[in-house]
């Protein structure tokens, strides 16, 4: 069983900060974690890119966030980060962890989602 646990969401003024991170807890072994990578939906929009990373460190943003979120990794914790700067109230969302996993298969998981609300 790969559970990815969220956290960091929370509110906040426009033009402030949050980080969100998300770890990932298994029962058994876990051969690799590939691409990592934030999600996140907007009430009444589909679920959107917002950044990933691979195993190697390259990363990629949706053009919306680009130069206000990086994106990070930790592979010794297993835990991958969002740190959003400059945040806008078209940010609000639900921002769900994405990971890309290796055990005997390799599958996606998906965290259950962690709330952004940016107010003006």
């Amino acid at each position: 069983q790969v559970q990815l646990v969220e956290s960091g969401g929370g509110s906040v003024q426009s033009g402030g900060s949050l980080r969100l991170s998300c770890a990932v807890s298994a029962a058994g072994t876990i051969f690799s974690i590939n691409v990592r990578g934030w999600y996140r939906q907007a009430p009444g929009k589909e679920r959107e890119l917002v950044a990933v990373v691979s195993s190697g460190g390259s990363t990629n943003y949706a053009d919306s966030v680009k130069g206000r979120f990086t994106i990070s990794r930790d592979n010794a914790k297993n835990t991958v980060y969002l740190q959003m700067n400059s945040l806008k109230p078209e940010d609000t969302a639900v921002f769900y962890c994405y990971a890309n996993i290796k055990r005997i298969l390799i599958a996606d998981y998906w965290g259950k989602g962690t709330l952004v609300t940016v107010f003006s």
